[in-house]
């Protein structure tokens, strides 16, 4: 079973999001990096990009498929994980630690799922 820390918020593409004030760091969760499978290549927003919530900012590749990153919030790019572009496995081996994908400035406040509603989400 995939892990949902209760920590974090989450949204209907398999994104999580944790606030620390008007920063957000994104990433994948387990489940999509379980449903992925081994992570091959990673496509990042570069920083000082504008994002628009919903708009796709990249990709994730794997041995298996491509899925496509989504905006999880209006924001800034203030940081990406040169890290994750580098070895992007570490997607597959620590997806809420080092795998995070980029740190935003938010822009307004977001409208993500808790984590008992993106249980009920993956039926977890």
């Amino acid at each position: 079973m995939s892990a949902v820390p209760a920590d974090l918020q989450y949204t209907a593409e398999h994104e999580w999001v944790r606030l620390e004030g008007d920063v957000a760091t994104v990433g994948i969760t387990q489940y999509a990096a379980e449903a992925l499978g081994d992570v091959v290549y990673v496509d990042l927003p570069k920083v000082g990009a504008a994002l628009v919530s919903g708009s796709i900012v990249g990709e994730v590749e794997s041995t298996k498929s491509v899925g496509e990153l989504y905006a999880p919030l209006d924001g800034e790019v203030i940081e990406a994980n040169q890290a994750v572009a580098d070895s992007p496995e570490t997607i597959n081996a620590d997806p809420y630690g080092a795998g995070w994908l980029v740190k935003l400035r938010v822009a307004s406040p977001p409208a993500l799922l808790s984590p008992d509603e993106y249980r009920a989400l993956i039926g977890a």
